[in-house]
């Protein structure tokens, strides 16, 4: 048995880029670890959604626990620091931010983790965090160096394949109309072009998982609605896949599965 260990910033993260292998190696016997560093509780939630008393950190806590149990994990961790926000926002100074976190602290902390777990692969993400979050910036730090804390070279680096969104946005606007006039992200500024990945992991078959997932994330409904309403096709073609770079990868390298 191999164990896999994906580090996120904020719970919903683990579904997008990870949630497919996730599933797929806890399917085939493997142990999957989630390790969360964030509360979430700057996140946006829809109105009337939380019940009287509860805090949307506790609600947010509660719909990653059964996220993970839905994609197979057996263990969720939780670093304890509060969520950032988005780069530009004024960071919650009494919640104590990851982004402002020391670094070899943070690190000690999930190098701890993997003391425990000895897992045969990691995920973070990629340098920028994807799309420039600053938690997310910090799990990549954090990351490699916990990494190299505990002699572990095994880690790879989740992203989005820009090249693929933006082929999936085209496919869309000619499908749709309406799409057709609203004003795209600059998509060179997130993710990685589709060259740099060196591992591309087709989790067609985990997708009713990472539905389900989605679901959970009742909170976030803002994020996955427009996702929900894809069918079964348009859901494999945008999120069938997930892209990882290995980090610190001889060039060259080319894997269609995590080496667990």
């Amino acid at each position: 048995m191999s164990v896999l260990v994906c580090f996120h910033a904020h719970p919903d993260d683990e579904v997008f880029g990870t949630g497919g292998v996730m599933r797929l190696a806890a399917d085939a016997g493997h142990r999957v670890v989630l390790v969360v560093a964030t509360d979430g509780a700057a996140g946006q939630v829809p109105d009337g959604l939380l019940r009287p008393g509860e805090s949307l950190a506790r609600r947010r806590r509660d719909e990653v626990e059964r996220s993970a149990a839905t994609l197979g994990a057996d263990r969720v961790v939780h670093l304890g620091y509060g969520d950032s926000g988005m780069a530009g926002e004024p960071t919650p100074a009494a919640t104590n931010p990851f982004r402002l976190a020391a670094l070899g602290e943070a690190s000690s902390r999930l190098a701890a983790v993997l003391e425990e777990e000895r897992p045969d692969v990691l995920t973070v993400y990629d340098p920028n965090g994807g799309y420039g979050h600053p938690d997310h910036i910090m799990v990549h730090n954090v990351g490699v160096r916990a990494a190299q804390q505990v002699g572990m070279d095994s880690v790879y680096e989740s992203s989005i394949n820009r090249d693929h969104m933006r082929a999936i946005m085209e496919m869309a606007a000619q499908h749709n109309p309406d799409l057709a006039d609203m004003e795209l992200p600059d998509l060179d500024s997130i993710g990685l072009p589709a060259d740099a990945f060196t591992t591309t992991v087709d989790v067609t078959a985990a997708m009713a998982a990472k539905r389900a997932a989605m679901l959970i994330h009742e909170t976030q409904i803002g994020d996955f609605g427009p996702m929900l309403g894809m069918d079964q096709a348009q859901l494999a073609a945008a999120f069938g896949t997930e892209w990882f770079r290995r980090h610190g990868a001889e060039p060259g390298l080319t894997e269609s599965a995590l080496p667990l």
